[in-house]
């Protein structure tokens, strides 16, 4: 195991995310769920990203994805079992994502010798996440490693996704920030979401919205005009310290060598996916 700065874990993180996410914003998302008939927007977000832990309440998903509307949950689940079962949505998720990177890396790169060296990589990230405290990575952990190269990757970065996303709750736990302040103090560091997307998105009235950010305000965090005060601004800056030290282990576990190969390959194939459109949040942050 080698020494590895936070900030090398993050530009390793922030490298190959995109190869997952874009999964998220594709059009055969929708589309291949509609056809097991699983709704667009929150149900077929909330069965997909679910589908590792079974047939699960609400509560679970509740808990383990932390800033969704309790009631937006159960509206959904487990509703959407009784239209697809798990398994079907874990085999239509491989799909999914086997179209849209095939759509937009082009037909020769998911079995490249250099996909194949991206998965081998990441698989041996992810081997140094622990499970303890980390319901969504863990529950991903207990799939199958698929056998394509590009799927293969899919899945390590889904796995490296949910265990920085489990720590991530950890942190915000930690600052005394709820599900929603969470959202409403975010939208304030100036990302692309903005605060009518997620509030619609996540399931929050506006009334709820704007009680939170009252809360936020009474404690100094956000000034009157609902932007960050300075003790606000280091709050987030803590947060996302937090989230970066409990997210070294994998990359601590590839050694320094690996984590810098896998920046360098992961992040080839995710400007590709970025250059294709494949996160259009400059788009969605306009909501």
């Amino acid at each position: 195991m080698t020494a590895i700065s936070p900030r090398e874990a993050r530009r390793c993180f922030n490298a190959h995310h995109p190869f997952h996410a874009a999964y998220y914003f594709s059009p055969e998302h929708d589309e291949t769920y509609a056809e097991l008939g699983l709704e667009s927007g929150p149900m077929a977000y909330l069965a997909g990203r679910a589908a590792p832990f079974g047939a699960v309440g609400p509560g679970v998903v509740t808990a383990a994805f932390y800033n969704f509307h309790p009631d937006l949950v159960a509206r959904h689940l487990p509703r959407a079992w009784d239209v697809a079962s798990p398994a079907a949505v874990l085999d239509a998720r491989l799909r999914i994502t086997d179209a849209y990177l095939t759509r937009l890396l082009g037909p020769e790169a998911p079995a490249s010798r250099e996909m194949a060296e991206a998965a081998e990589l990441a698989l041996h990230a992810a081997e140094g996440c622990g499970r303890p405290g980390r319901p969504l990575y863990s529950a991903n952990a207990d799939l199958p490693v698929p056998e394509a190269p590009h799927l293969a990757l899919w899945h390590a970065a889904t796995l490296l996704r949910e265990h920085r996303g489990d720590g991530h709750l950890v942190a915000l736990s930690e600052a005394g920030l709820d599900g929603l302040e969470a959202l409403v103090s975010h939208t304030a560091t100036g990302t692309n979401w903005r605060p009518g997307y997620l509030q619609s998105a996540r399931g929050w009235s506006p009334e709820e919205w704007t009680a939170a950010r009252e809360r936020l305000v009474e404690r100094g965090i956000l000034d009157a005009g609902g932007e960050l005060t300075d003790r606000g601004a280091e709050l987030r800056r803590a947060v996302e310290a937090d989230t970066d030290r409990l997210d070294v282990a994998p990359y601590e576990h590839l050694g320094a060598e690996g984590t810098r190969r896998l920046t360098e390959v992961a992040g080839a194939f995710s400007r590709v996916v970025l250059e294709g459109g494949g996160l259009p949040l400059q788009n969605i942050g306009k909501r």
